[in-house]
């Protein structure tokens, strides 16, 4: 199958006053594995109808292979879609729902017969190719779903939450394998989800939408680790994020006044936001949660708080702590023996200035 970009550009999409898609531009590459991230209603599954060709944009440019779309029927545009419910013909075999796309195109019988055979072979489906989907589980229905869109070689791949009806183990069994089908064929591919692990551990690059609008752009490790505003931080994976007034800029060093606290510093980079109030952000897992009266590391900025609750989730707890009028998640790591911290008991939490990112409030 030919690897071909998918790019849109400009596209705005609204439905009578309510704009449901705002001036989106994305470049996806040749044979790359894509994901759209985003809470409900931000935009992530129309785009994805858009580029299907079930909804029609009113500004801008979708381009296949550089040639632009937009006017396209869905049939037209060789695309093929994966949908959440799988909507697969419950009177029909195995086989001939995979061969659907094909006997309504009017192949030859024998082109239908080795396609139909492949796409089958391929997802390891051959044994029940005439069993009908009822006597299906759930992933192998997914298996089907996603057969008789490869059997008509779309030159795009288009996923809708198509995990989303899987429990948590198959699910997990099913992206590997999707992600690992993908790799053979080379198909450029763009997958829907709201759930930020499915994206991080599946896709080469993502986007983030809020409202309609791309948000940002990059690695899963890139956003992670960089996330260009607040939305962005809390979407992917979780942060915290303590609020202070700037009492002073001075050199390197960027002196807050956290209410509830008092004065923290941290290392001020050229890229700090000039507003008069900052957010501090920074994951559960970089900070270092200490008994109150344990010596304190140099490396790290300390501040006072108390423990509100906590959850065990195996490999580390995860602990709400209060900090002067603000709560923080901090997740710590468990080992055999080791103690929990007691609710209502006093700890000092260290903040490692490498690990923060400053944003406006």
């Amino acid at each position: 199958m030919k690897k071909v970009p998918v790019q849109c550009r400009n596209i705005r999409l609204s439905y009578g006053e309510t704009e449901v898609l705002k001036d989106v531009n994305l470049d996806i590459e040749p044979g790359e594995f894509f994901a759209l991230l985003g809470p409900s209603g931000s935009g992530k599954s129309t785009l994805l109808r858009l580029i299907a060709g079930f909804n029609r944009h009113q500004q801008g440019q979708l381009l296949i292979d550089g040639q632009d779309v937009s006017a396209k029927a869905p049939w037209e545009r060789n695309v093929g879609m994966v949908f959440q419910s799988y909507a697969l013909w419950p009177h029909l075999s195995v086989w001939d729902n995979v061969a659907f796309g094909l006997v309504e195109r009017k192949a030859p019988k024998q082109v239908i017969k080795e396609k139909v055979g492949a796409a089958l072979e391929l997802v390891s489906l051959s044994q029940y190719a005439e069993r009908r989907p009822s006597q299906l589980s759930g992933g192998q229905q997914q298996r089907v779903a996603l057969a008789r869109t490869l059997v008509i070689e779309p030159q795009v791949l288009l996923l809708d939450e198509p995990l989303s009806n899987l429990d948590k183990t198959l699910r997990v069994q099913m992206r590997q394998e999707l992600l690992a089908m993908q790799r053979r064929l080379g198909l450029t591919t763009i997958f829907v989800t709201h759930d930020q692990e499915e994206a991080m551990t599946t896709a080469d690059r993502m986007a983030v939408l809020d409202k309609g609008g791309v948000q940002q752009v990059g690695a899963p490790a890139t956003l992670y680790d960089y996330p260009v505003n607040p939305f962005v931080a809390n979407f992917v994976g979780t942060m915290n994020l303590l609020s202070g007034k700037v009492r002073s800029r001075r050199g390197d060093k960027l002196t807050l006044d956290v209410d509830g606290v008092g004065e923290l510093a941290f290392p001020l980079h050229t890229d700090a936001p000039e507003s008069d109030t900052i957010q501090v952000s920074f994951r559960p897992h970089s900070l270092r949660v200490e008994v109150a009266d344990a010596a304190q590391d140099a490396r790290y900025v300390w501040v006072p708080g108390t423990v509100e609750a906590s959850e065990f989730l195996g490999e580390f707890t995860r602990y709400r702590v209060q900090v002067g009028k603000q709560s923080l998640s901090v997740d710590h790591p468990h080992h055999v023996g080791l103690s929990k911290f007691p609710v209502g008991g006093a700890v000092n939490l260290g903040i490692e200035p490498s690990q923060v990112r400053l944003f406006g409030a």
